[in-house]
């Protein structure tokens, strides 16, 4: 037969997913088609990635195509940089590969897509890692190695780290673009930060003040909100302090009394008091008052006074009572201490009432000289002392079990102080509500839209951000304090010294000063909030021609951290949106749900899904972290213990395309992603099937004498019914990955794909080829031509997901068979064949049930419900046969005369079509407990067809059904009642009969 060749171009593999079209099959019968290249016997993922990694090095080296007409222009996308801490974890592996598939898909659609790659130098996380290293290695801290030393043991770190993780990327398949691969501190990168500070600077929106933040003593630093746990107290618990040597006990209610200056002296002789209640009495030393609400009626008789004092217990001085609506009138007696040098509450309730902070604490959390019966006691040793000269001032009044919330710096495991400390802070009250418009005008796309609220709610509590920090290892400060003659202090920021003091000489009209560089940090957000445009050349005027980017995928923990600043910055430096469309995928936890952490022991790094990992190579990974000051010992026996409950047997190798699609197989905007190890398996198993239907078609075309890349197109073909229905279960498959790709529900894709390869094509059309393909007829041709139209396209579709897989079994099919699927959708053909699957399917539940095998050579009788599902069934006759797994298959008419034999071993309901019964070869009878077995067995589906013909005739008999419900819905419901009342009928009728 003629082929008909595509001579103009090859067709263009996103066309699936455009305007779909498909057309005629024909095939050639020439003996001088290409060699097929050989094909494993099954699916190693190993050697198919190595094999992938080759073709990739050799077209590199190929001369680069022009850009075609065809292109649809540049997608831009920014890989959320993984820190510089270690490997990728899986989290990091699902951000980068929901991005992998976008960009692959935007690839096939004809679009050029600019992905960039880099890492973030972590500030904290990766100072308090390498301290913890040299710790382990040299026995020193960073402030015995010196600032110069400790950065650069950083540096060789970021070199070592940042180089496995790119590793960890390429072999994930990310199409990134390295060619534009940063790193946060690189010489752009700080370049653009210096700028963004000066000018902010110079704008009045950075400044520096003293005001209250996250403290943790033992890194001497300010940290971010999001380095900090909330961590639940129940009821008292000791909990390990860095820096202590017996645990501390936190989860308790202090109440003791303030004397009231003036007071009453009540009928016992007592003095009038007020009793306060705190979880922190080592804070009293700092108290500047005690708040109230003004309803409260316990206190309404000091409204009318104007002036309260209260003797402080540790101070030669008073303190006010002052009211406060935001007061909580249920918490302890209602009324609280005020200490603003040590809580945000306090702090903000202090600026409102113009009452002073005192500090009660150093940096290194010591009670400061001012307190000279504490002075240098740590402040939770303070706290008991405090407590026990309260009680011999019997002021103590109450010590009891309450619950709260502990701050614990998630690096160091300190409890937080809040401290007033001198900052650089960033206002964002204008910055917020320029963000928030974007939202509110419609430019801005939030997915899933359930973080507009969240987005909406942060940004109008937008408050100053600290973005100084007490570290080594980060971008310098670019501020310079100028120190006049007189002593008097005042800040420029500038690019370096030279400018610095250009503008000091300016600032204060003399040379008569001192310059002095301030030694903090800036906060890591603060450096990655300007990566959009930083990366695309920024400040050069060329960073308008990669920017904005179409796309920010990132995971939804960080959508305030990092999302929301860089809009907001992003719109103050460059007057654009860096983006207009944000994708947020949720926390990847493990199989029952659990985050994953080293005190479960259930961290999974992608390589050990990808390779596989021995149980005792596990534990040694935990001990390699131990020693090298990663995790700590005391958690090295928890971290153990629960990877062994997790793996006792170690980790299965999965491969790099198994991985991807377990993860692309859950809905990446729920709020939680549980990844299971053994579905990646599983997964892996179902890519060896495809790879059996690879290895059927090509050998198929080989018995038949013709190669697969001459397939081209199916116009003209009289193709078979069951021809016709699995390219029309190609055809919505391929529609549910376009819709898919739209609204970012990868899930739905996946599990399509899944349906369709494994069930559609390899469990039923392609058993249904055998026979034809096996004895050379004509239909032998469009059978292997359809399933070649079905590899090339399915695996298309697939490639985004697994690419490795993909890219080594589309060389052996053509990439370019027309097909015109609006042509083969069937839904009456898809209807009946999803019919007689599920009949074949009850049979074989059936055989299943009761070991029957072929060996027992299995006939199958079919008891037609009526003329119409005769005819229907005769049609399909041969396939029911092989999908059945029976030796013979007959039918008749199941009505008033039918004499159903005794011969019939089993039987059953098989839905609306028919009835069947199974009769087993060499006289093998029906026992007793098998007959019983079955006759439970139908009765069971008896009642559940029974309870399922009530709902619907209770639906149908609703009012309010009729009356909403279209004729299309409620024609539906009439036809499954007619359907159940039949099955129910021929089911009674058979267990009569037989």
């Amino acid at each position: 037969m003629q082929i008909i060749r595509n001579s103009t171009s090859k067709l263009l593999r996103h066309k699936h997913l455009c305007q779909p079209r498909v057309y005629s099959l024909y095939y050639s019968t020439l003996k001088d088609a290409a060699k097929e290249l050989p094909l494993a016997a099954g699916y190693q993922p190993k050697p198919v990635e190595n094999a992938y990694w080759e073709r990739e090095h050799r077209q590199a080296n190929l001369p680069k195509a022009s850009a075609s007409s065809c292109k649809r222009g540049t997608y831009r996308m920014l890989l959320p940089p993984p820190n510089v801490t270690g490997n990728l974890h899986l989290g990091h592996a699902l951000m980068a590969t929901v991005q992998d598939v976008i960009a692959r898909q935007r690839e096939q659609l004809g679009y050029q897509v600019d992905w960039v790659p880099g890492t973030d130098h972590a500030g904290i996380a990766t100072q308090v890692v390498v301290e913890r290293t040299i710790a382990a290695s040299q026995a020193k801290t960073r402030h015995e190695l010196g600032r110069s030393a400790f950065l650069d043991e950083v540096w060789r770190w970021k070199a070592e780290k940042g180089a496995g993780i790119v590793q960890d990327l390429r072999q994930l398949g990310c199409k990134l673009n390295w060619q534009r691969e940063y790193f946060t501190m690189d010489e752009q990168q700080a370049h653009a930060v210096n700028v963004a500070f000066e000018r902010l600077f110079e704008e009045g929106l950075i400044q520096r003040r003293n005001s209250i933040v996250n403290w943790c003593t033992a890194l001497r630093s300010a940290i971010s909100d999001i380095e900090v746990d909330s961590v639940e107290i129940k009821e008292p618990v000791e909990i390990a302090v860095p820096g202590y040597d017996r645990k501390v006990l936190f989860g308790r209610m202090y109440d003791f009394a303030y004397h009231v200056v003036d007071g009453e002296t009540l009928p016992d002789g007592s003095v009038e008091e007020i009793v306060v209640s705190t979880t922190r009495p080592e804070t009293i030393l700092g108290d500047v008052a005690v708040a109230v609400h003004p309803l409260d009626p316990r206190y309404a008789k000091y409204r009318n006074i104007d002036q309260v004092k209260l003797k402080h217990p540790f101070r030669d001085d008073t303190i006010p009572l002052v009211f406060d609506i935001n007061v909580d009138q249920e918490f302890g007696t209602g009324a609280v201490k005020i200490t603003p040098a040590h809580d945000k509450f306090d702090f903000e309730l202090a600026t409102r009432h113009k009452l002073e902070p005192r500090q009660v604490f150093t940096e290194t959390g010591l009670v400061v000289d001012a307190y000279s019966e504490f002075k240098g006691i740590p402040r939770f040793e303070a706290r008991d002392l405090i407590v026990n000269r309260l009680e011999e001032m019997d002021l103590l009044r109450q010590v009891r079990s309450h619950t709260m919330q502990l701050p614990i710096c998630s690096r160091s495991k300190d409890v937080i102080e809040y401290m007033i400390l001198p900052q650089w802070f960033l206002k964002c009250k204008d910055l917020a509500k320029d963000a928030l418009s974007e939202l509110h005008s419609g430019r801005l796309q939030i997915l899933p839209p359930s973080f507009e609220t969240d987005w909406e709610r942060w940004l109008q509590d937008s408050r100053d951000w600290c973005i100084s920090r007490q570290l080594w290892w980060g971008h310098q400060v670019p501020a310079y304090e100028v120190i006049d003659s007189q002593g008097n202090s005042q800040w420029v920021a500038a690019l370096d010294e030279k400018a610095a003091r250009q503008k000091a000489m300016k600032l204060i009209g003399s040379e008569e000063f001192t310059l002095k560089r301030d030694p903090d940090v800036l906060d890591t957000w603060f450096s990655s909030s300007l990566l959009p445009f930083s990366t695309a050349g920024w400040p050069e005027e060329s960073y308008k021609e990669r920017y904005p980017l179409d796309i920010m995928q990132t995971g939804h923990d960080i959508i305030f951290f990092w999302v929301a600043r860089m809009m907001m910055l992003g719109l103050k430096l460059t007057g654009e949106a860096p983006f207009q469309r944000i994708l947020l995928n949720g926390i990847v936890c493990d199989a029952h749900g659990r985050k994953m952490s080293k005190s479960l022991g259930n961290i999974v790094a992608p390589q050990q899904v990808v390779q596989g990992a021995s149980l005792e190579s596990l534990k040694a990974g935990l001990e390699q972290s131990c020693e090298a000051g990663i995790i700590k010992p005391s958690e090295l026996k928890a971290s153990t213990t629960g990877m062994t409950q997790m793996f006792p047997n170690g980790i299965q190798e999965c491969g790099t395309d198994a991985l991807r699609l377990t993860l692309m197989s859950h809905n990446i905007k729920s709020h939680f992603i549980s990844f299971d190890v053994n579905t990646c398996y599983t997964n892996k198993l179902f890519l060896n099937k495809i790879w059996q239907a690879m290895r059927f078609t090509l050998g198929s075309a080989k018995g038949l004498g013709i190669s697969l890349h001459q397939f081209e197109t199916l116009e003209g073909v009289n193709v078979g019914l069951w021809d016709r229905w699995i390219i029309g279960r190609l055809a919505e498959t391929l529609s549910v990955c376009s819709q898919s790709y739209s609204n970012y529900n990868f899930h739905l894709a996946t599990a399509a794909l899944k349906t369709f390869f494994y069930q559609n094509l390899c469990d039923t059309y392609l058993e249904t080829t055998k026979t034809a393909i096996g004895n050379g007829s004509a239909d032998a041709y469009i059978h292997v031509g359809t399933l070649t139209a079905c590899l090339s396209w399915g695996l298309q579709a697939m490639a985004p997901y697994t690419p490795f897989v993909a890219s080594e079994l589309l060389q052996h099919v053509p990439l370019n068979i027309e097909l015109k699927l609006s042509d083969y959708k069937d839904e009456k053909l898809e209807e009946e064949v999803n019919e007689i699957v599920n009949i074949c399917h009850n049979v074989r539940q059936v055989k299943s049930r009761n070991e029957i095998s072929k060996r027992h050579l299995p006939h199958l009788s079919l008891f037609a419900q009526n003329t119409d599902s005769e005819g229907v069934l005769r049609r399909h006759l041969p396939q029911i046969k092989v999908l059945s797994r029976c030796e013979d298959v007959e039918l008749e008419l199941f009505d008033e005369s039918s004499k159903i034999s005794k011969k019939l071993s089993f039987f059953s309901s098989a839905g609306a079509l028919c009835s069947f019964g199974l009769k087993l070869s060499n006289g093998l009878a029906l026992t007793p407990e098998k007959r019983e077995e079955m006759e439970k067995a139908n009765a069971k589906k008896l009642k559940k067809l029974v309870s399922e013909l009530q709902r619907y005739r209770m639906r149908l008999d609703n009012e309010a059904f009729q009356l909403m419900a279209d004729k299309k819905v409620k024609s539906h419901f009439e036809n499954k009642v007619k359907e159940l009342e039949a099955e129910i009928n021929s089911l009674t009728r058979l267990a009569v009969l037989s």
